[in-house]
């Protein structure tokens, strides 16, 4: 792997600076939309902000304008988005900001974080967004009714839960081992991709951020550090290694469900329910929660909501 990835490995700053400005460049072209096209707007002036981020990522001076460009996007949405349906973004916002900063700076220990900052902000991301296969099985019934082939014969109720655990737990092979989060790199890789044919272009654009820092694990820039040398019998220290990924997991698994449901209980209540003024998805379908339902916006398909 570290032969075949070293070519893109040592020109990993130049793929991700391009990789960025090619996504802020492809959502300038699709028009009215906030960051991602699952966030819509009518302002035109919100587009031309995105090209100007883009340009700025061109020149390590105005990296950080870029930087604070992406959190600002994020700020303005806050008039038409919910602040709960908006976290959906945030760590990879954020990731994506962090590195663009990071990556600008003469300071060499903080430039050597870039990547880490990235990789956390895409880890985090995914765990967090697989909870609403938990949460909210529902708001993928259209999607498995309209292509049932996504479910391999599995049944609908069972699928659903299944592939978000996939998704946190290949999330959460991000942050291991260099092996470990290599592989999951690969296998999210795969799933993005293949998910272009059913859903087109825009679910590509939708999800190049994440593609692209997929790809920057898959290549592992992060600097290597030798293995330690083990001080115990092979099957012990393979043994105590799977109890670390078991308990580590299901820590993680704890702490961003806790966090997750602690939240929504925040802002809709105990019940879990949200108002009457709040329904809609990410794409305003009136019959799912967490948008504002602003009439002054076109509603897209409810099904155009892929992830």
């Amino acid at each position: 792997m570290d032969r075949i990835s070293a070519p893109l490995a040592i020109r990993a700053d130049d793929f991700m600076r391009a990789a960025t400005a090619a996504f802020f460049v492809a959502i300038f072209a699709v028009g009215g939309v906030y960051l991602t096209p699952d966030l819509q707007t009518p302002s035109e002036l919100v587009s031309w902000a995105q090209l100007a981020i883009a340009a700025g990522i061109f020149s390590r001076k105005t990296m950080p304008l870029s930087a604070l460009g992406i959190i600002a996007l994020w700020l303005v949405a806050l008039k038409d988005y919910d602040v709960f349906h908006l976290l959906d973004y945030l760590a990879l916002g954020v990731g994506v900001a962090g590195y663009l900063l990071l990556a600008s700076t003469d300071n060499a220990r903080w430039h050597e974080k870039r990547f880490l900052v990235l990789f956390w902000g895409v880890t985090i991301a995914l765990m967090w967004s697989s909870l609403e296969k938990f949460a909210y099985p529902n708001w993928f019934y259209p999607l498995v009714e309209e292509k049932p082939f996504l479910t391999f014969g599995i049944p609908r109720d069972i699928f659903i839960p299944m592939a978000g655990v996939a998704e946190f737990t290949l999330g959460f092979g991000l942050i291991w081992t260099p092996l470990v989060r290599r592989l999951s790199a690969v296998a999210l890789l795969i799933i993005f991709t293949a998910a272009v044919y059913p859903f087109g272009r825009i679910d590509l654009v939708g999800h190049a951020m994440i593609m692209a820092a997929l790809i920057l694990i898959a290549v592992d820039p992060l600097s290597k550090r030798a293995a330690p040398v083990p001080r115990q019998p092979a099957a012990i220290a393979h043994a105590r290694s799977l109890a670390v990924v078991t308990m580590s997991l299901a820590l993680a698994l704890v702490a961003v469900s806790s966090s997750y449901w602690g939240l929504h209980a925040t802002f809709y209540g105990a019940n879990g329910r949200a108002t009457a003024g709040q329904i809609s998805t990410h794409t305003y379908s009136p019959e799912h929660p967490h948008g504002p339902g602003t009439p002054a916006i076109s509603k897209p398909d409810p099904q155009a909501h892929s992830q």
